[in-house]
């Protein structure tokens, strides 16, 4: 397949600004391309690995990426897709968060590729240079105000109480990268989600209008799950990629909770699984969904591709603890991302040492049963375990201390399938 094909194979293409002469240019031999990030936040999220992965994938088939970090346009804000203004970040704030971006991006781009290595520019780098009626003569008479209000991140945004020029400046910003990159770095095509169609067309345009050159926009479809909301949140907000925002067990997880519906697209989208692969995949969903193989050939690749192999094998590893796979050999660390996600309740050590407290107390303590008497019950019958080990009726007047903790600190407690609960003793070392 050529790239535009994949693009469209893995559902990718959305709308393109001459698809007839991109895909000429394209087959004539490689182009530059880039796509813009904004230092919204000090990490990129789920959502930012489509543009991301999308200049992978034109790298792998030969062209010439660049991963453009918004030191400028961060200052200001993207007004596309929000329905209110933004709070203005200090420079400081933006100036740490593009330090903290950058290391993400030159995960995921190849930048020591000898035929075609990507490039990481900062926006801020040709914008701070302007001085204001600079800017206003060589970009802002070539935009008639009729035209931006047509755009529809502009109109959304007056029919739902209005946008401030500072926003509302927000694409002539973004045109004059492209022009900037046109010029200066050959670049000839611009990539984004949909919502980036009225800046991308803006930059087209500016270049025409300043130097006659030929430019493409390429727009791939907002990522959303199979009833229309954007995918990449969870219940707790954003999934980002930064370990320490979204733990890799957490972010492992949440591809594993991929509905049916919209796990192969995802497997299309964010992986770079083949399409034999994906179909095999998908083939299995329908003959034996309840294996959901598809789902952990996701959270797998994807954990993979962003927390590296190892990082992965720990939140695999993390995710049979939750099924009642045995301790052995878990680290620490890993458990700790386990406890992150369960009821966790802090006790002193006291209540461990000597001969310890009885079993039952400690699991009404624990809150995983009401009363000591709903605990014997769930013991009788089976259903209760202590780091994953079941417990037998003889365990009924059994005592914990400190010898049966893990790491010396933590008691994991699991009543059932998935009912889990941890003490943790709050004055351990």
């Amino acid at each position: 397949m050529t790239i535009l094909e994949e693009l469209q194979w893995r559902g990718l293409y959305a709308d393109c600004t001459d698809l007839d002469a991109l895909t000429a240019r394209l087959a004539s031999g490689p182009t530059t391309l880039y796509a813009g990030f904004d230092p919204t936040a000090d990490s990129l999220h789920v959502g930012n690995l489509v543009p991301l992965l999308a200049l992978r994938r034109f790298q792998d088939y030969g062209h010439h990426p660049i991963a453009l970090a918004g030191g400028a346009t961060g200052m200001i804000g993207d007004p596309s897709g929000k329905s209110s203004e933004r709070n203005l970040q200090t420079p400081a704030q933006v100036e740490a968060n593009i330090a903290a971006i950058r290391l993400q991006l030159a995960k995921f781009l190849d930048f020591e590729a000898t035929a075609n290595p990507a490039r990481l520019v900062d926006n801020a780098s040709w914008t701070a240079p302007f001085t204001f009626l600079e800017f206003l003569r060589d970009v802002g008479k070539h935009f008639p105000v009729n035209l931006m209000l047509a755009k529809d991140s502009v109109r959304t945004r007056l029919e739902e109480g209005g946008i401030s020029y500072t926003e509302f400046s927000y694409m002539l910003l973004q045109a004059h990268d492209f022009y900037h990159l046109r010029t200066e770095a050959d670049c000839e095509v611009q990539v984004g989600a949909t919502d980036q169609w009225g800046n991308i067309t803006a930059g087209t345009e500016l270049i025409r209008r300043k130097s006659g050159a030929t430019a493409w926009g390429l727009t791939f479809p907002l990522l959303t799950k199979s009833d229309g909301t954007k995918y990449g949140k969870s219940a707790s907000g954003a999934v980002w990629l930064d370990p320490k925002r979204t733990t890799p067990y957490r972010f492992y997880q949440f591809f594993m909770q991929a509905e049916d519906a919209d796990v192969i697209k995802l497997l299309k989208v964010l992986t770079f699984l083949s399409q034999e692969e994906i179909d095999a995949l998908e083939a299995e969903l329908v003959s034996a969904p309840g294996a959901r193989a598809a789902q952990k050939a996701l959270a797998q690749a994807v954990t993979t591709l962003v927390h590296g192999e190892s990082v992965c094998a720990d939140a695999m590893r993390a995710s049979t603890i939750m099924f009642g796979g045995g301790l052995d050999g878990i680290s620490e660390s890993v458990f700790e991302d386990v406890v992150g996600e369960v009821p966790t309740t802090d006790i002193s050590s006291d209540l461990l040492t000597g001969e310890g407290t009885g079993l039952l107390d400690l699991l009404v303590t624990a809150g995983l049963c009401p009363s000591k008497g709903q605990a014997r019950k769930d013991l009788q019958g089976g259903g209760i375990n202590v780091n994953n080990v079941r417990c037998n009726p003889q365990d009924l007047n059994r005592a914990l201390t400190l010898s049966d903790t893990l790491f010396g600190r933590y008691i994991l407690f699991r009543k059932g399938k998935r009912n889990y609960a941890v003490l943790r003793l709050n004055d351990a070392n």
